[in-house]
């Protein structure tokens, strides 16, 4: 089991930033595929971005492209999603996500983060 702490998500203006962090204490972070998700009140769960091992290759879903950031610093174990400009319909839960192979945006996760909330104001 990959245990993963979510933390940053919050509320801001539309407009606005943050940055989303998830960190693992496993020291094979570096091996997986790491990824976030989201999800909005009576929506299904979507893909947002995935950074393969050695952050040599991210994808993002078309809502997040030109916006969001994912990145990964393997030495603390940690993935961000840098997210500006953000709009109202970014609001959901958003939940980091760990896997094997990289497959772009078809990422299947194995392991999954407990969701932080992000709330876009108008």
């Amino acid at each position: 089991q990959v245990q993963l702490v979510t933390s940053g998500g919050g509320l801001v203006q539309a407009g606005g930033s943050l940055r989303l962090s998830c960190a693992t204490s496993r020291p094979t972070f570096s091996l997986y595929t790491m990824g976030w998700f989201r999800q909005a009140p009576r929506k299904e769960r979507e893909f947002v971005a995935a950074i393969n091992w050695s952050g040599g290759a991210s994808s993002y879903a078309d809502s997040a492209k030109g916006r969001f950031t994912i990145s990964r610093d393997n030495a603390k174990r940690t993935v961000y999603l840098q997210m500006n400009s953000l709009k109202p319909e970014d609001t959901a839960v958003y939940y980091c996500a760990a896997g094997g192979d990289y497959s772009g945006s078809s990422f299947k996760p194995d392991y999954w983060g407990q969701g932080t909330q992000v709330t876009v104001s108008s």
